[in-house]
């Protein structure tokens, strides 16, 4: 049983594991099994949303996000997104970026020795942007999905008085917004203020009209 349903995930961890061997040796390997648990611990945390996301859905929007959906979240995100942000932000092309990644300078320094700077460094130069978007999309979820009225609580004297509240026409909107805002005005380095803001108001954009398709 365990295997006729895991066992594709087992195959693919394991082909993972030995490319990561192959590329980086032993520190790789390291890398990719830790980065594999941070993944498993945040899907156990992200089904429960989604699960209350799913219900919600017609069943032709159900199919989509479990088979393209999947698709977009585990290879778009993690690994298209990341080099499109690098080719965006370094003027490198597709091909060029990928390279760039796979070929880090020596001893893990941020620049080249002509000065060019390193996957990492464009990708980090590229945080504010990342995490005002991303950070909004989520946000925006969890509201949605803690200002949503449930038949089984489990906090009850928290749970009941949030979806009291949630029934205030886009308070999670209006939530978001302010924190968006205060982050942008009191939080964010100046020179990237209006880069938050944009930012992160795509990220709601994103998710309401997500949001908004699911309810078709």
């Amino acid at each position: 049983m365990v295997l006729r349903i895991f066992g594709l995930s087992f195959a693919v961890t394991v082909i993972s594991l030995i490319i990561a061997a192959i590329y980086g040796g032993p520190q790789a390997v390291l890398l990719v099994v830790i980065l594999s648990i941070l993944e498993i611990s945040l899907s156990f945390d992200n089904a429960v949303i989604n699960a209350t996301v799913l219900r919600r859905m017609s069943e032709f929007w159900q199919k989509i996000f479990l088979t393209v959906g999947i698709v977009i979240a585990v290879f778009g995100m993690r690994l298209v997104f990341p080099l499109v942000i690098v080719w965006l932000a370094s003027g490198l092309g597709p091909v060029a970026a990928l390279d760039l990644a796979l070929n880090p300078p020596a001893d893990g320094a941020a620049y080249f020795p002509d000065g060019g700077a390193s996957y990492e460094t464009l990708l980090t130069d590229a945080h504010p942007q990342i995490a005002a978007f991303g950070g909004m999309f989520l946000l925006m979820l969890f509201l949605g999905f803690i200002l949503e009225e449930r038949e089984i609580t489990w906090l009850s004297w928290l749970e009941k008085p949030l979806a009291r509240a949630g029934k205030l026409d886009q308070l999670a909107v209006i939530i978001a917004g302010a924190l968006l805002l205060i982050t942008a005005a009191y939080i964010a380095p100046e020179d990237t203020v209006s880069t938050v803001m944009i930012a992160g108001v795509l990220g709601m954009v994103t998710y309401i009209a997500v949001n908004g398709l699911g309810e078709l």
